[in-house]
């Protein structure tokens, strides 16, 4: 092979225990990569014989990836046995092609013993086919040649050159009209070696778990050369060549226009974005193709669940446009997107039809810069990407494969009459709009959609929290991960904010980063490393602060005064004031919860930097949101002294404090135990009695900064047991 790899190691897969883990062993190896089927896609399968629990008596099952699964990743666990009589038996059950989502409620009636994993529309597929071991994949070179105005006579080309006897089958939408095409392929083919499926994919087998998976290996990796030599020999003419140089800095047009582009597709729901300036998608859209080849859209099923009708392509010069000029064209080009999808919707739903969803597109194309792409977390966004780069593969396959023959009938329409509703362009076939449509809302894909869990409170929000890496940061990070956001955590101590954000186990949807509150540049960078990560930012969370003790005599350095006001009230304003342009250019809402104090209203000896600082919190919470109406909330909490986990309460404060307040400790005692003397003397001022507790904090922050307080700004809520020396006169 000259581009894939023999994953296959016959010492592990002659350890393993029965032919469901061969069938687990062989789907990750096809999985590993993402030139062989994209994530999420194609299916596996063998016909394996186990034990009937009904009468012990051996029998024959077909063991097939689950609904919804990934080869890549799939256990044993994740596959769907069905007996395969049953589903044989089926086949005198069909109605016909109009009845066949009907069938899909008789798998689960077909199920062996207990396994009660859903089986996926393609189970017919694979149950009808003759071979034991089946791949069903969607390899970016296959699908060029099933994708190609001239795929007929490519693949019996791919079949003369390479020793195949490779069939093709048109385009039909998988379900069980399909299985029965593939059976009679077979039939009326013998010795045929796979099946092209038009605009879709491919099936290969093996009379063996290693033939099947060496057959499919063996066959994408040649059609791999055989594509690629194609694409070669258009070298630098591939898509039509270069329309527009790539801009010279893309992160930072891609940070300028991110929050901005989100927002504005935020009409229906907001989304977490993913930004992709890989060679390949900057090859796309800075071509004079581009344009042309996104309107057709996908044309691989497994696409354009997630890629949508077609992406949206953003009229824009890098060399000589500005950003209001690319905010225009984003602007204008939105409306006539949501206005065709609209038209497109209305066009084909039925009175059995999902409701339109959004008519948002979930990739945006932007010459010089690159594609960003949105869904409801960053994984999903992530992989949108990598679907449409996909799809971005299969257009450089089919297009470089352009001889300039256009035959009246394309090969992917079943029929004369279905060969008008495909659209073909540089030989590149796409899907009709109908059968777009038949996938994007069909009812058996809503029927997932609905099963699918409730979001948590904080999906589908970006939250920036400083002074994450300890106390009540962390805890508030530790909670938000749980409701679902997305964060950055920020932190002067690098490493501490990356200990936390692993410590959220929230993967790709997490990400730390060093922030110094009396850096505006260090501000920034945070800021845009936000953005460039996840598009854009729902709330901004600050709890660090600083608090410096006055020596014996009570004297404090004027360069302590000095950096209590820096980090404690300046530090607060450089934050809010450059994410200012993030949370404006979103347009949507979003929320900001600063860190104040008791001792704001409360005067002390001895803290009177700590104190004045704190007051000038207060006040900035109400000017901010102010100046920030209306689509941002700002306010904050006032906490009473909190003692346990307090970076501002070290050994050495904490015995002064016990000393000040002639509270009996002594040295050989923990520090732990000596904040727990410090806490209960605190707690004894409040009307609660009750020590304050960074979960208390961190609750009240979670609260401000949810929809739950949608109605409250710039007010800063009491979290101090009843403290009544705080009472405000």
């Amino acid at each position: 092979m000259k581009y894939l790899r023999d994953l296959w190691d016959e010492s592990v897969a002659s350890a393993l225990p029965d032919e469901l883990e061969l069938l687990r062993y062989r789907s990750n190896l096809l999985g590993a990569d993402l030139r062989i089927t994209n994530f999420g896609g194609g299916n596996t399968s063998s016909k394996i014989t186990l034990a009937d629990p009904f009468n012990g008596k051996p029998t024959e099952v077909l063991a097939v990836k689950g609904s919804g699964g990934d080869i890549g990743s799939i256990k044993r666990e994740g596959f769907a046995l069905v007996y395969m009589d049953r589903l044989i038996q089926l086949q005198s059950v069909y109605k016909g092609e109009a009845h066949e989502d009907e069938m899909v409620g008789y798998y689960p009636l077909a199920a062996f013993g207990d396994n009660r994993v859903a089986a996926s529309i393609d189970t017919p597929l694979h149950a009808f086919l003759p071979f034991p071991h089946i791949d069903h994949l969607h390899p970016d070179w296959a699908i060029a040649i099933a994708a190609s105005a001239n795929g007929r006579e490519k693949m019996e080309e791919f079949n003369k050159q390479f020793g195949h006897k490779m069939v093709w089958l048109p385009w039909q939408r998988p379900g069980f009209e399909l299985g029965l095409m593939l059976q009679k392929a077979v039939k009326d083919n013998p010795g045929c070696d796979g099946i092209f499926l038009g605009s879709h994919g491919l099936f290969t087998w093996g009379l063996t778990q290693r033939e099947c998976y060496l057959n499919s290996a063996t066959a994408i990796d040649q059609m791999g050369q055989f594509v690629m030599k194609h694409q070669k020999a258009k070298g630098k003419m591939l898509f039509g060549g270069s329309k527009v140089e790539g801009h010279k800095t893309p992160d930072q047009i891609a940070t300028a226009i991110f929050p901005y582009l989100r927002g504005q597709c935020a009409t229906t729901r907001r989304n977490i974005g993913h930004f992709d300036r890989s060679p390949e998608a900057l090859a796309f859209v800075n071509s004079a193709d581009a344009k042309k080849l996104s309107a057709l859209g996908t044309s691989c099923p497994d696409h354009f669940i997630r890629t949508r009708i077609c992406p949206f392509y953003v009229e824009w010069n890098p060399q000589t446009g500005t950003i209001d000029q690319l905010k225009k064209s984003i602007s204008t080009g939105l409306v006539a997107y949501r206005e065709n999808y609209s038209v497109y919707y209305n066009k084909f739903a039925t009175a059995d039809s999902p409701k339109l969803r959004d008519s948002n597109p979930s990739v945006v194309l932007i010459p010089g810069i690159g594609m960003f792409t949105f869904s409801r977390n960053k994984k999903e966004a992530r992989i949108t990407s990598e679907f449409y780069r996909n799809a971005i593969g299969v257009m450089a396959g089919a297009t470089s494969m352009d001889d300039g023959s256009k035959p009246k009938i394309l090969p992917q329409a079943k029929t004369s009459s279905a060969n008008k509703g495909f659209a073909s362009y540089s030989n590149y076939v796409s899907l009709p709009p109908l059968e777009a449509f038949r996938i994007e809302y069909w009812a058996l894909e809503e029927a997932k959609i609905q099963r699918m869990p409730a979001e948590a409170e904080f999906s589908r929000k970006v939250v920036l929290v400083v002074g994450g890496g300890n106390g009540i940061g962390r805890l508030v990070s530790l909670i938000l991960a749980k409701q679902g956001a997305h964060l950055v955590i920020a932190d002067r101590d690098l490493k501490a904010a990356e200990a936390v954000a692993a410590e959220t186990k929230l993967g790709e949807a997490v990400h730390a980063v060093a922030l110094d509150l009396v850096n505006r540049k260090s501000i920034r960078a945070a800021v845009d490393a936000t953005v460039l990560k996840f598009g854009g930012i729902d709330s901004i969370i600050n709890t660090a602060a600083v608090f410096f003790a006055p020596d014996t005599a009570g004297n404090l350095p004027d360069e302590q005064w000095g950096l209590t006001f820096d980090i404690n009230v300046t530090g607060n304003y450089y934050l809010v004031d450059e994410a200012r342009s993030v949370l404006t250019d979103q347009g949507i809402s979003a929320s900001v919860v600063l860190t104040s104090s008791a001792n704001a209203v409360v005067a002390k000896r001895g803290s009177e930097a700590y104190d004045v600082s704190k007051s000038a919190v207060n006040h900035l919470i109400r000017s901010l949101a102010v100046g920030l109406k209306p689509h941002v909330r700002v306010n904050g909490i006032a906490p009473a002294t909190v003692v346990e986990g307090s970076t501002m309460f070290p050994r050495d404060r904490v015995i002064a404090s016990l000393a000040k307040y002639n509270i009996p400790y002594s040295e050989d005692e923990t520090t732990e135990s000596l904040r727990e003397k410090l806490a209960r003397f605190y707690a004894k001022r409040t009307l609660l009695d009750a020590a304050i507790r960074p979960q208390d904090c961190a609750e009240a922050i979670v609260w401000l900064a949810s929809d739950r307080s949608s109605r409250t700004t710039g007010h800063v809520i009491p979290v101090d047991g009843g403290l009544n020396e705080a009472f405000l006169r």
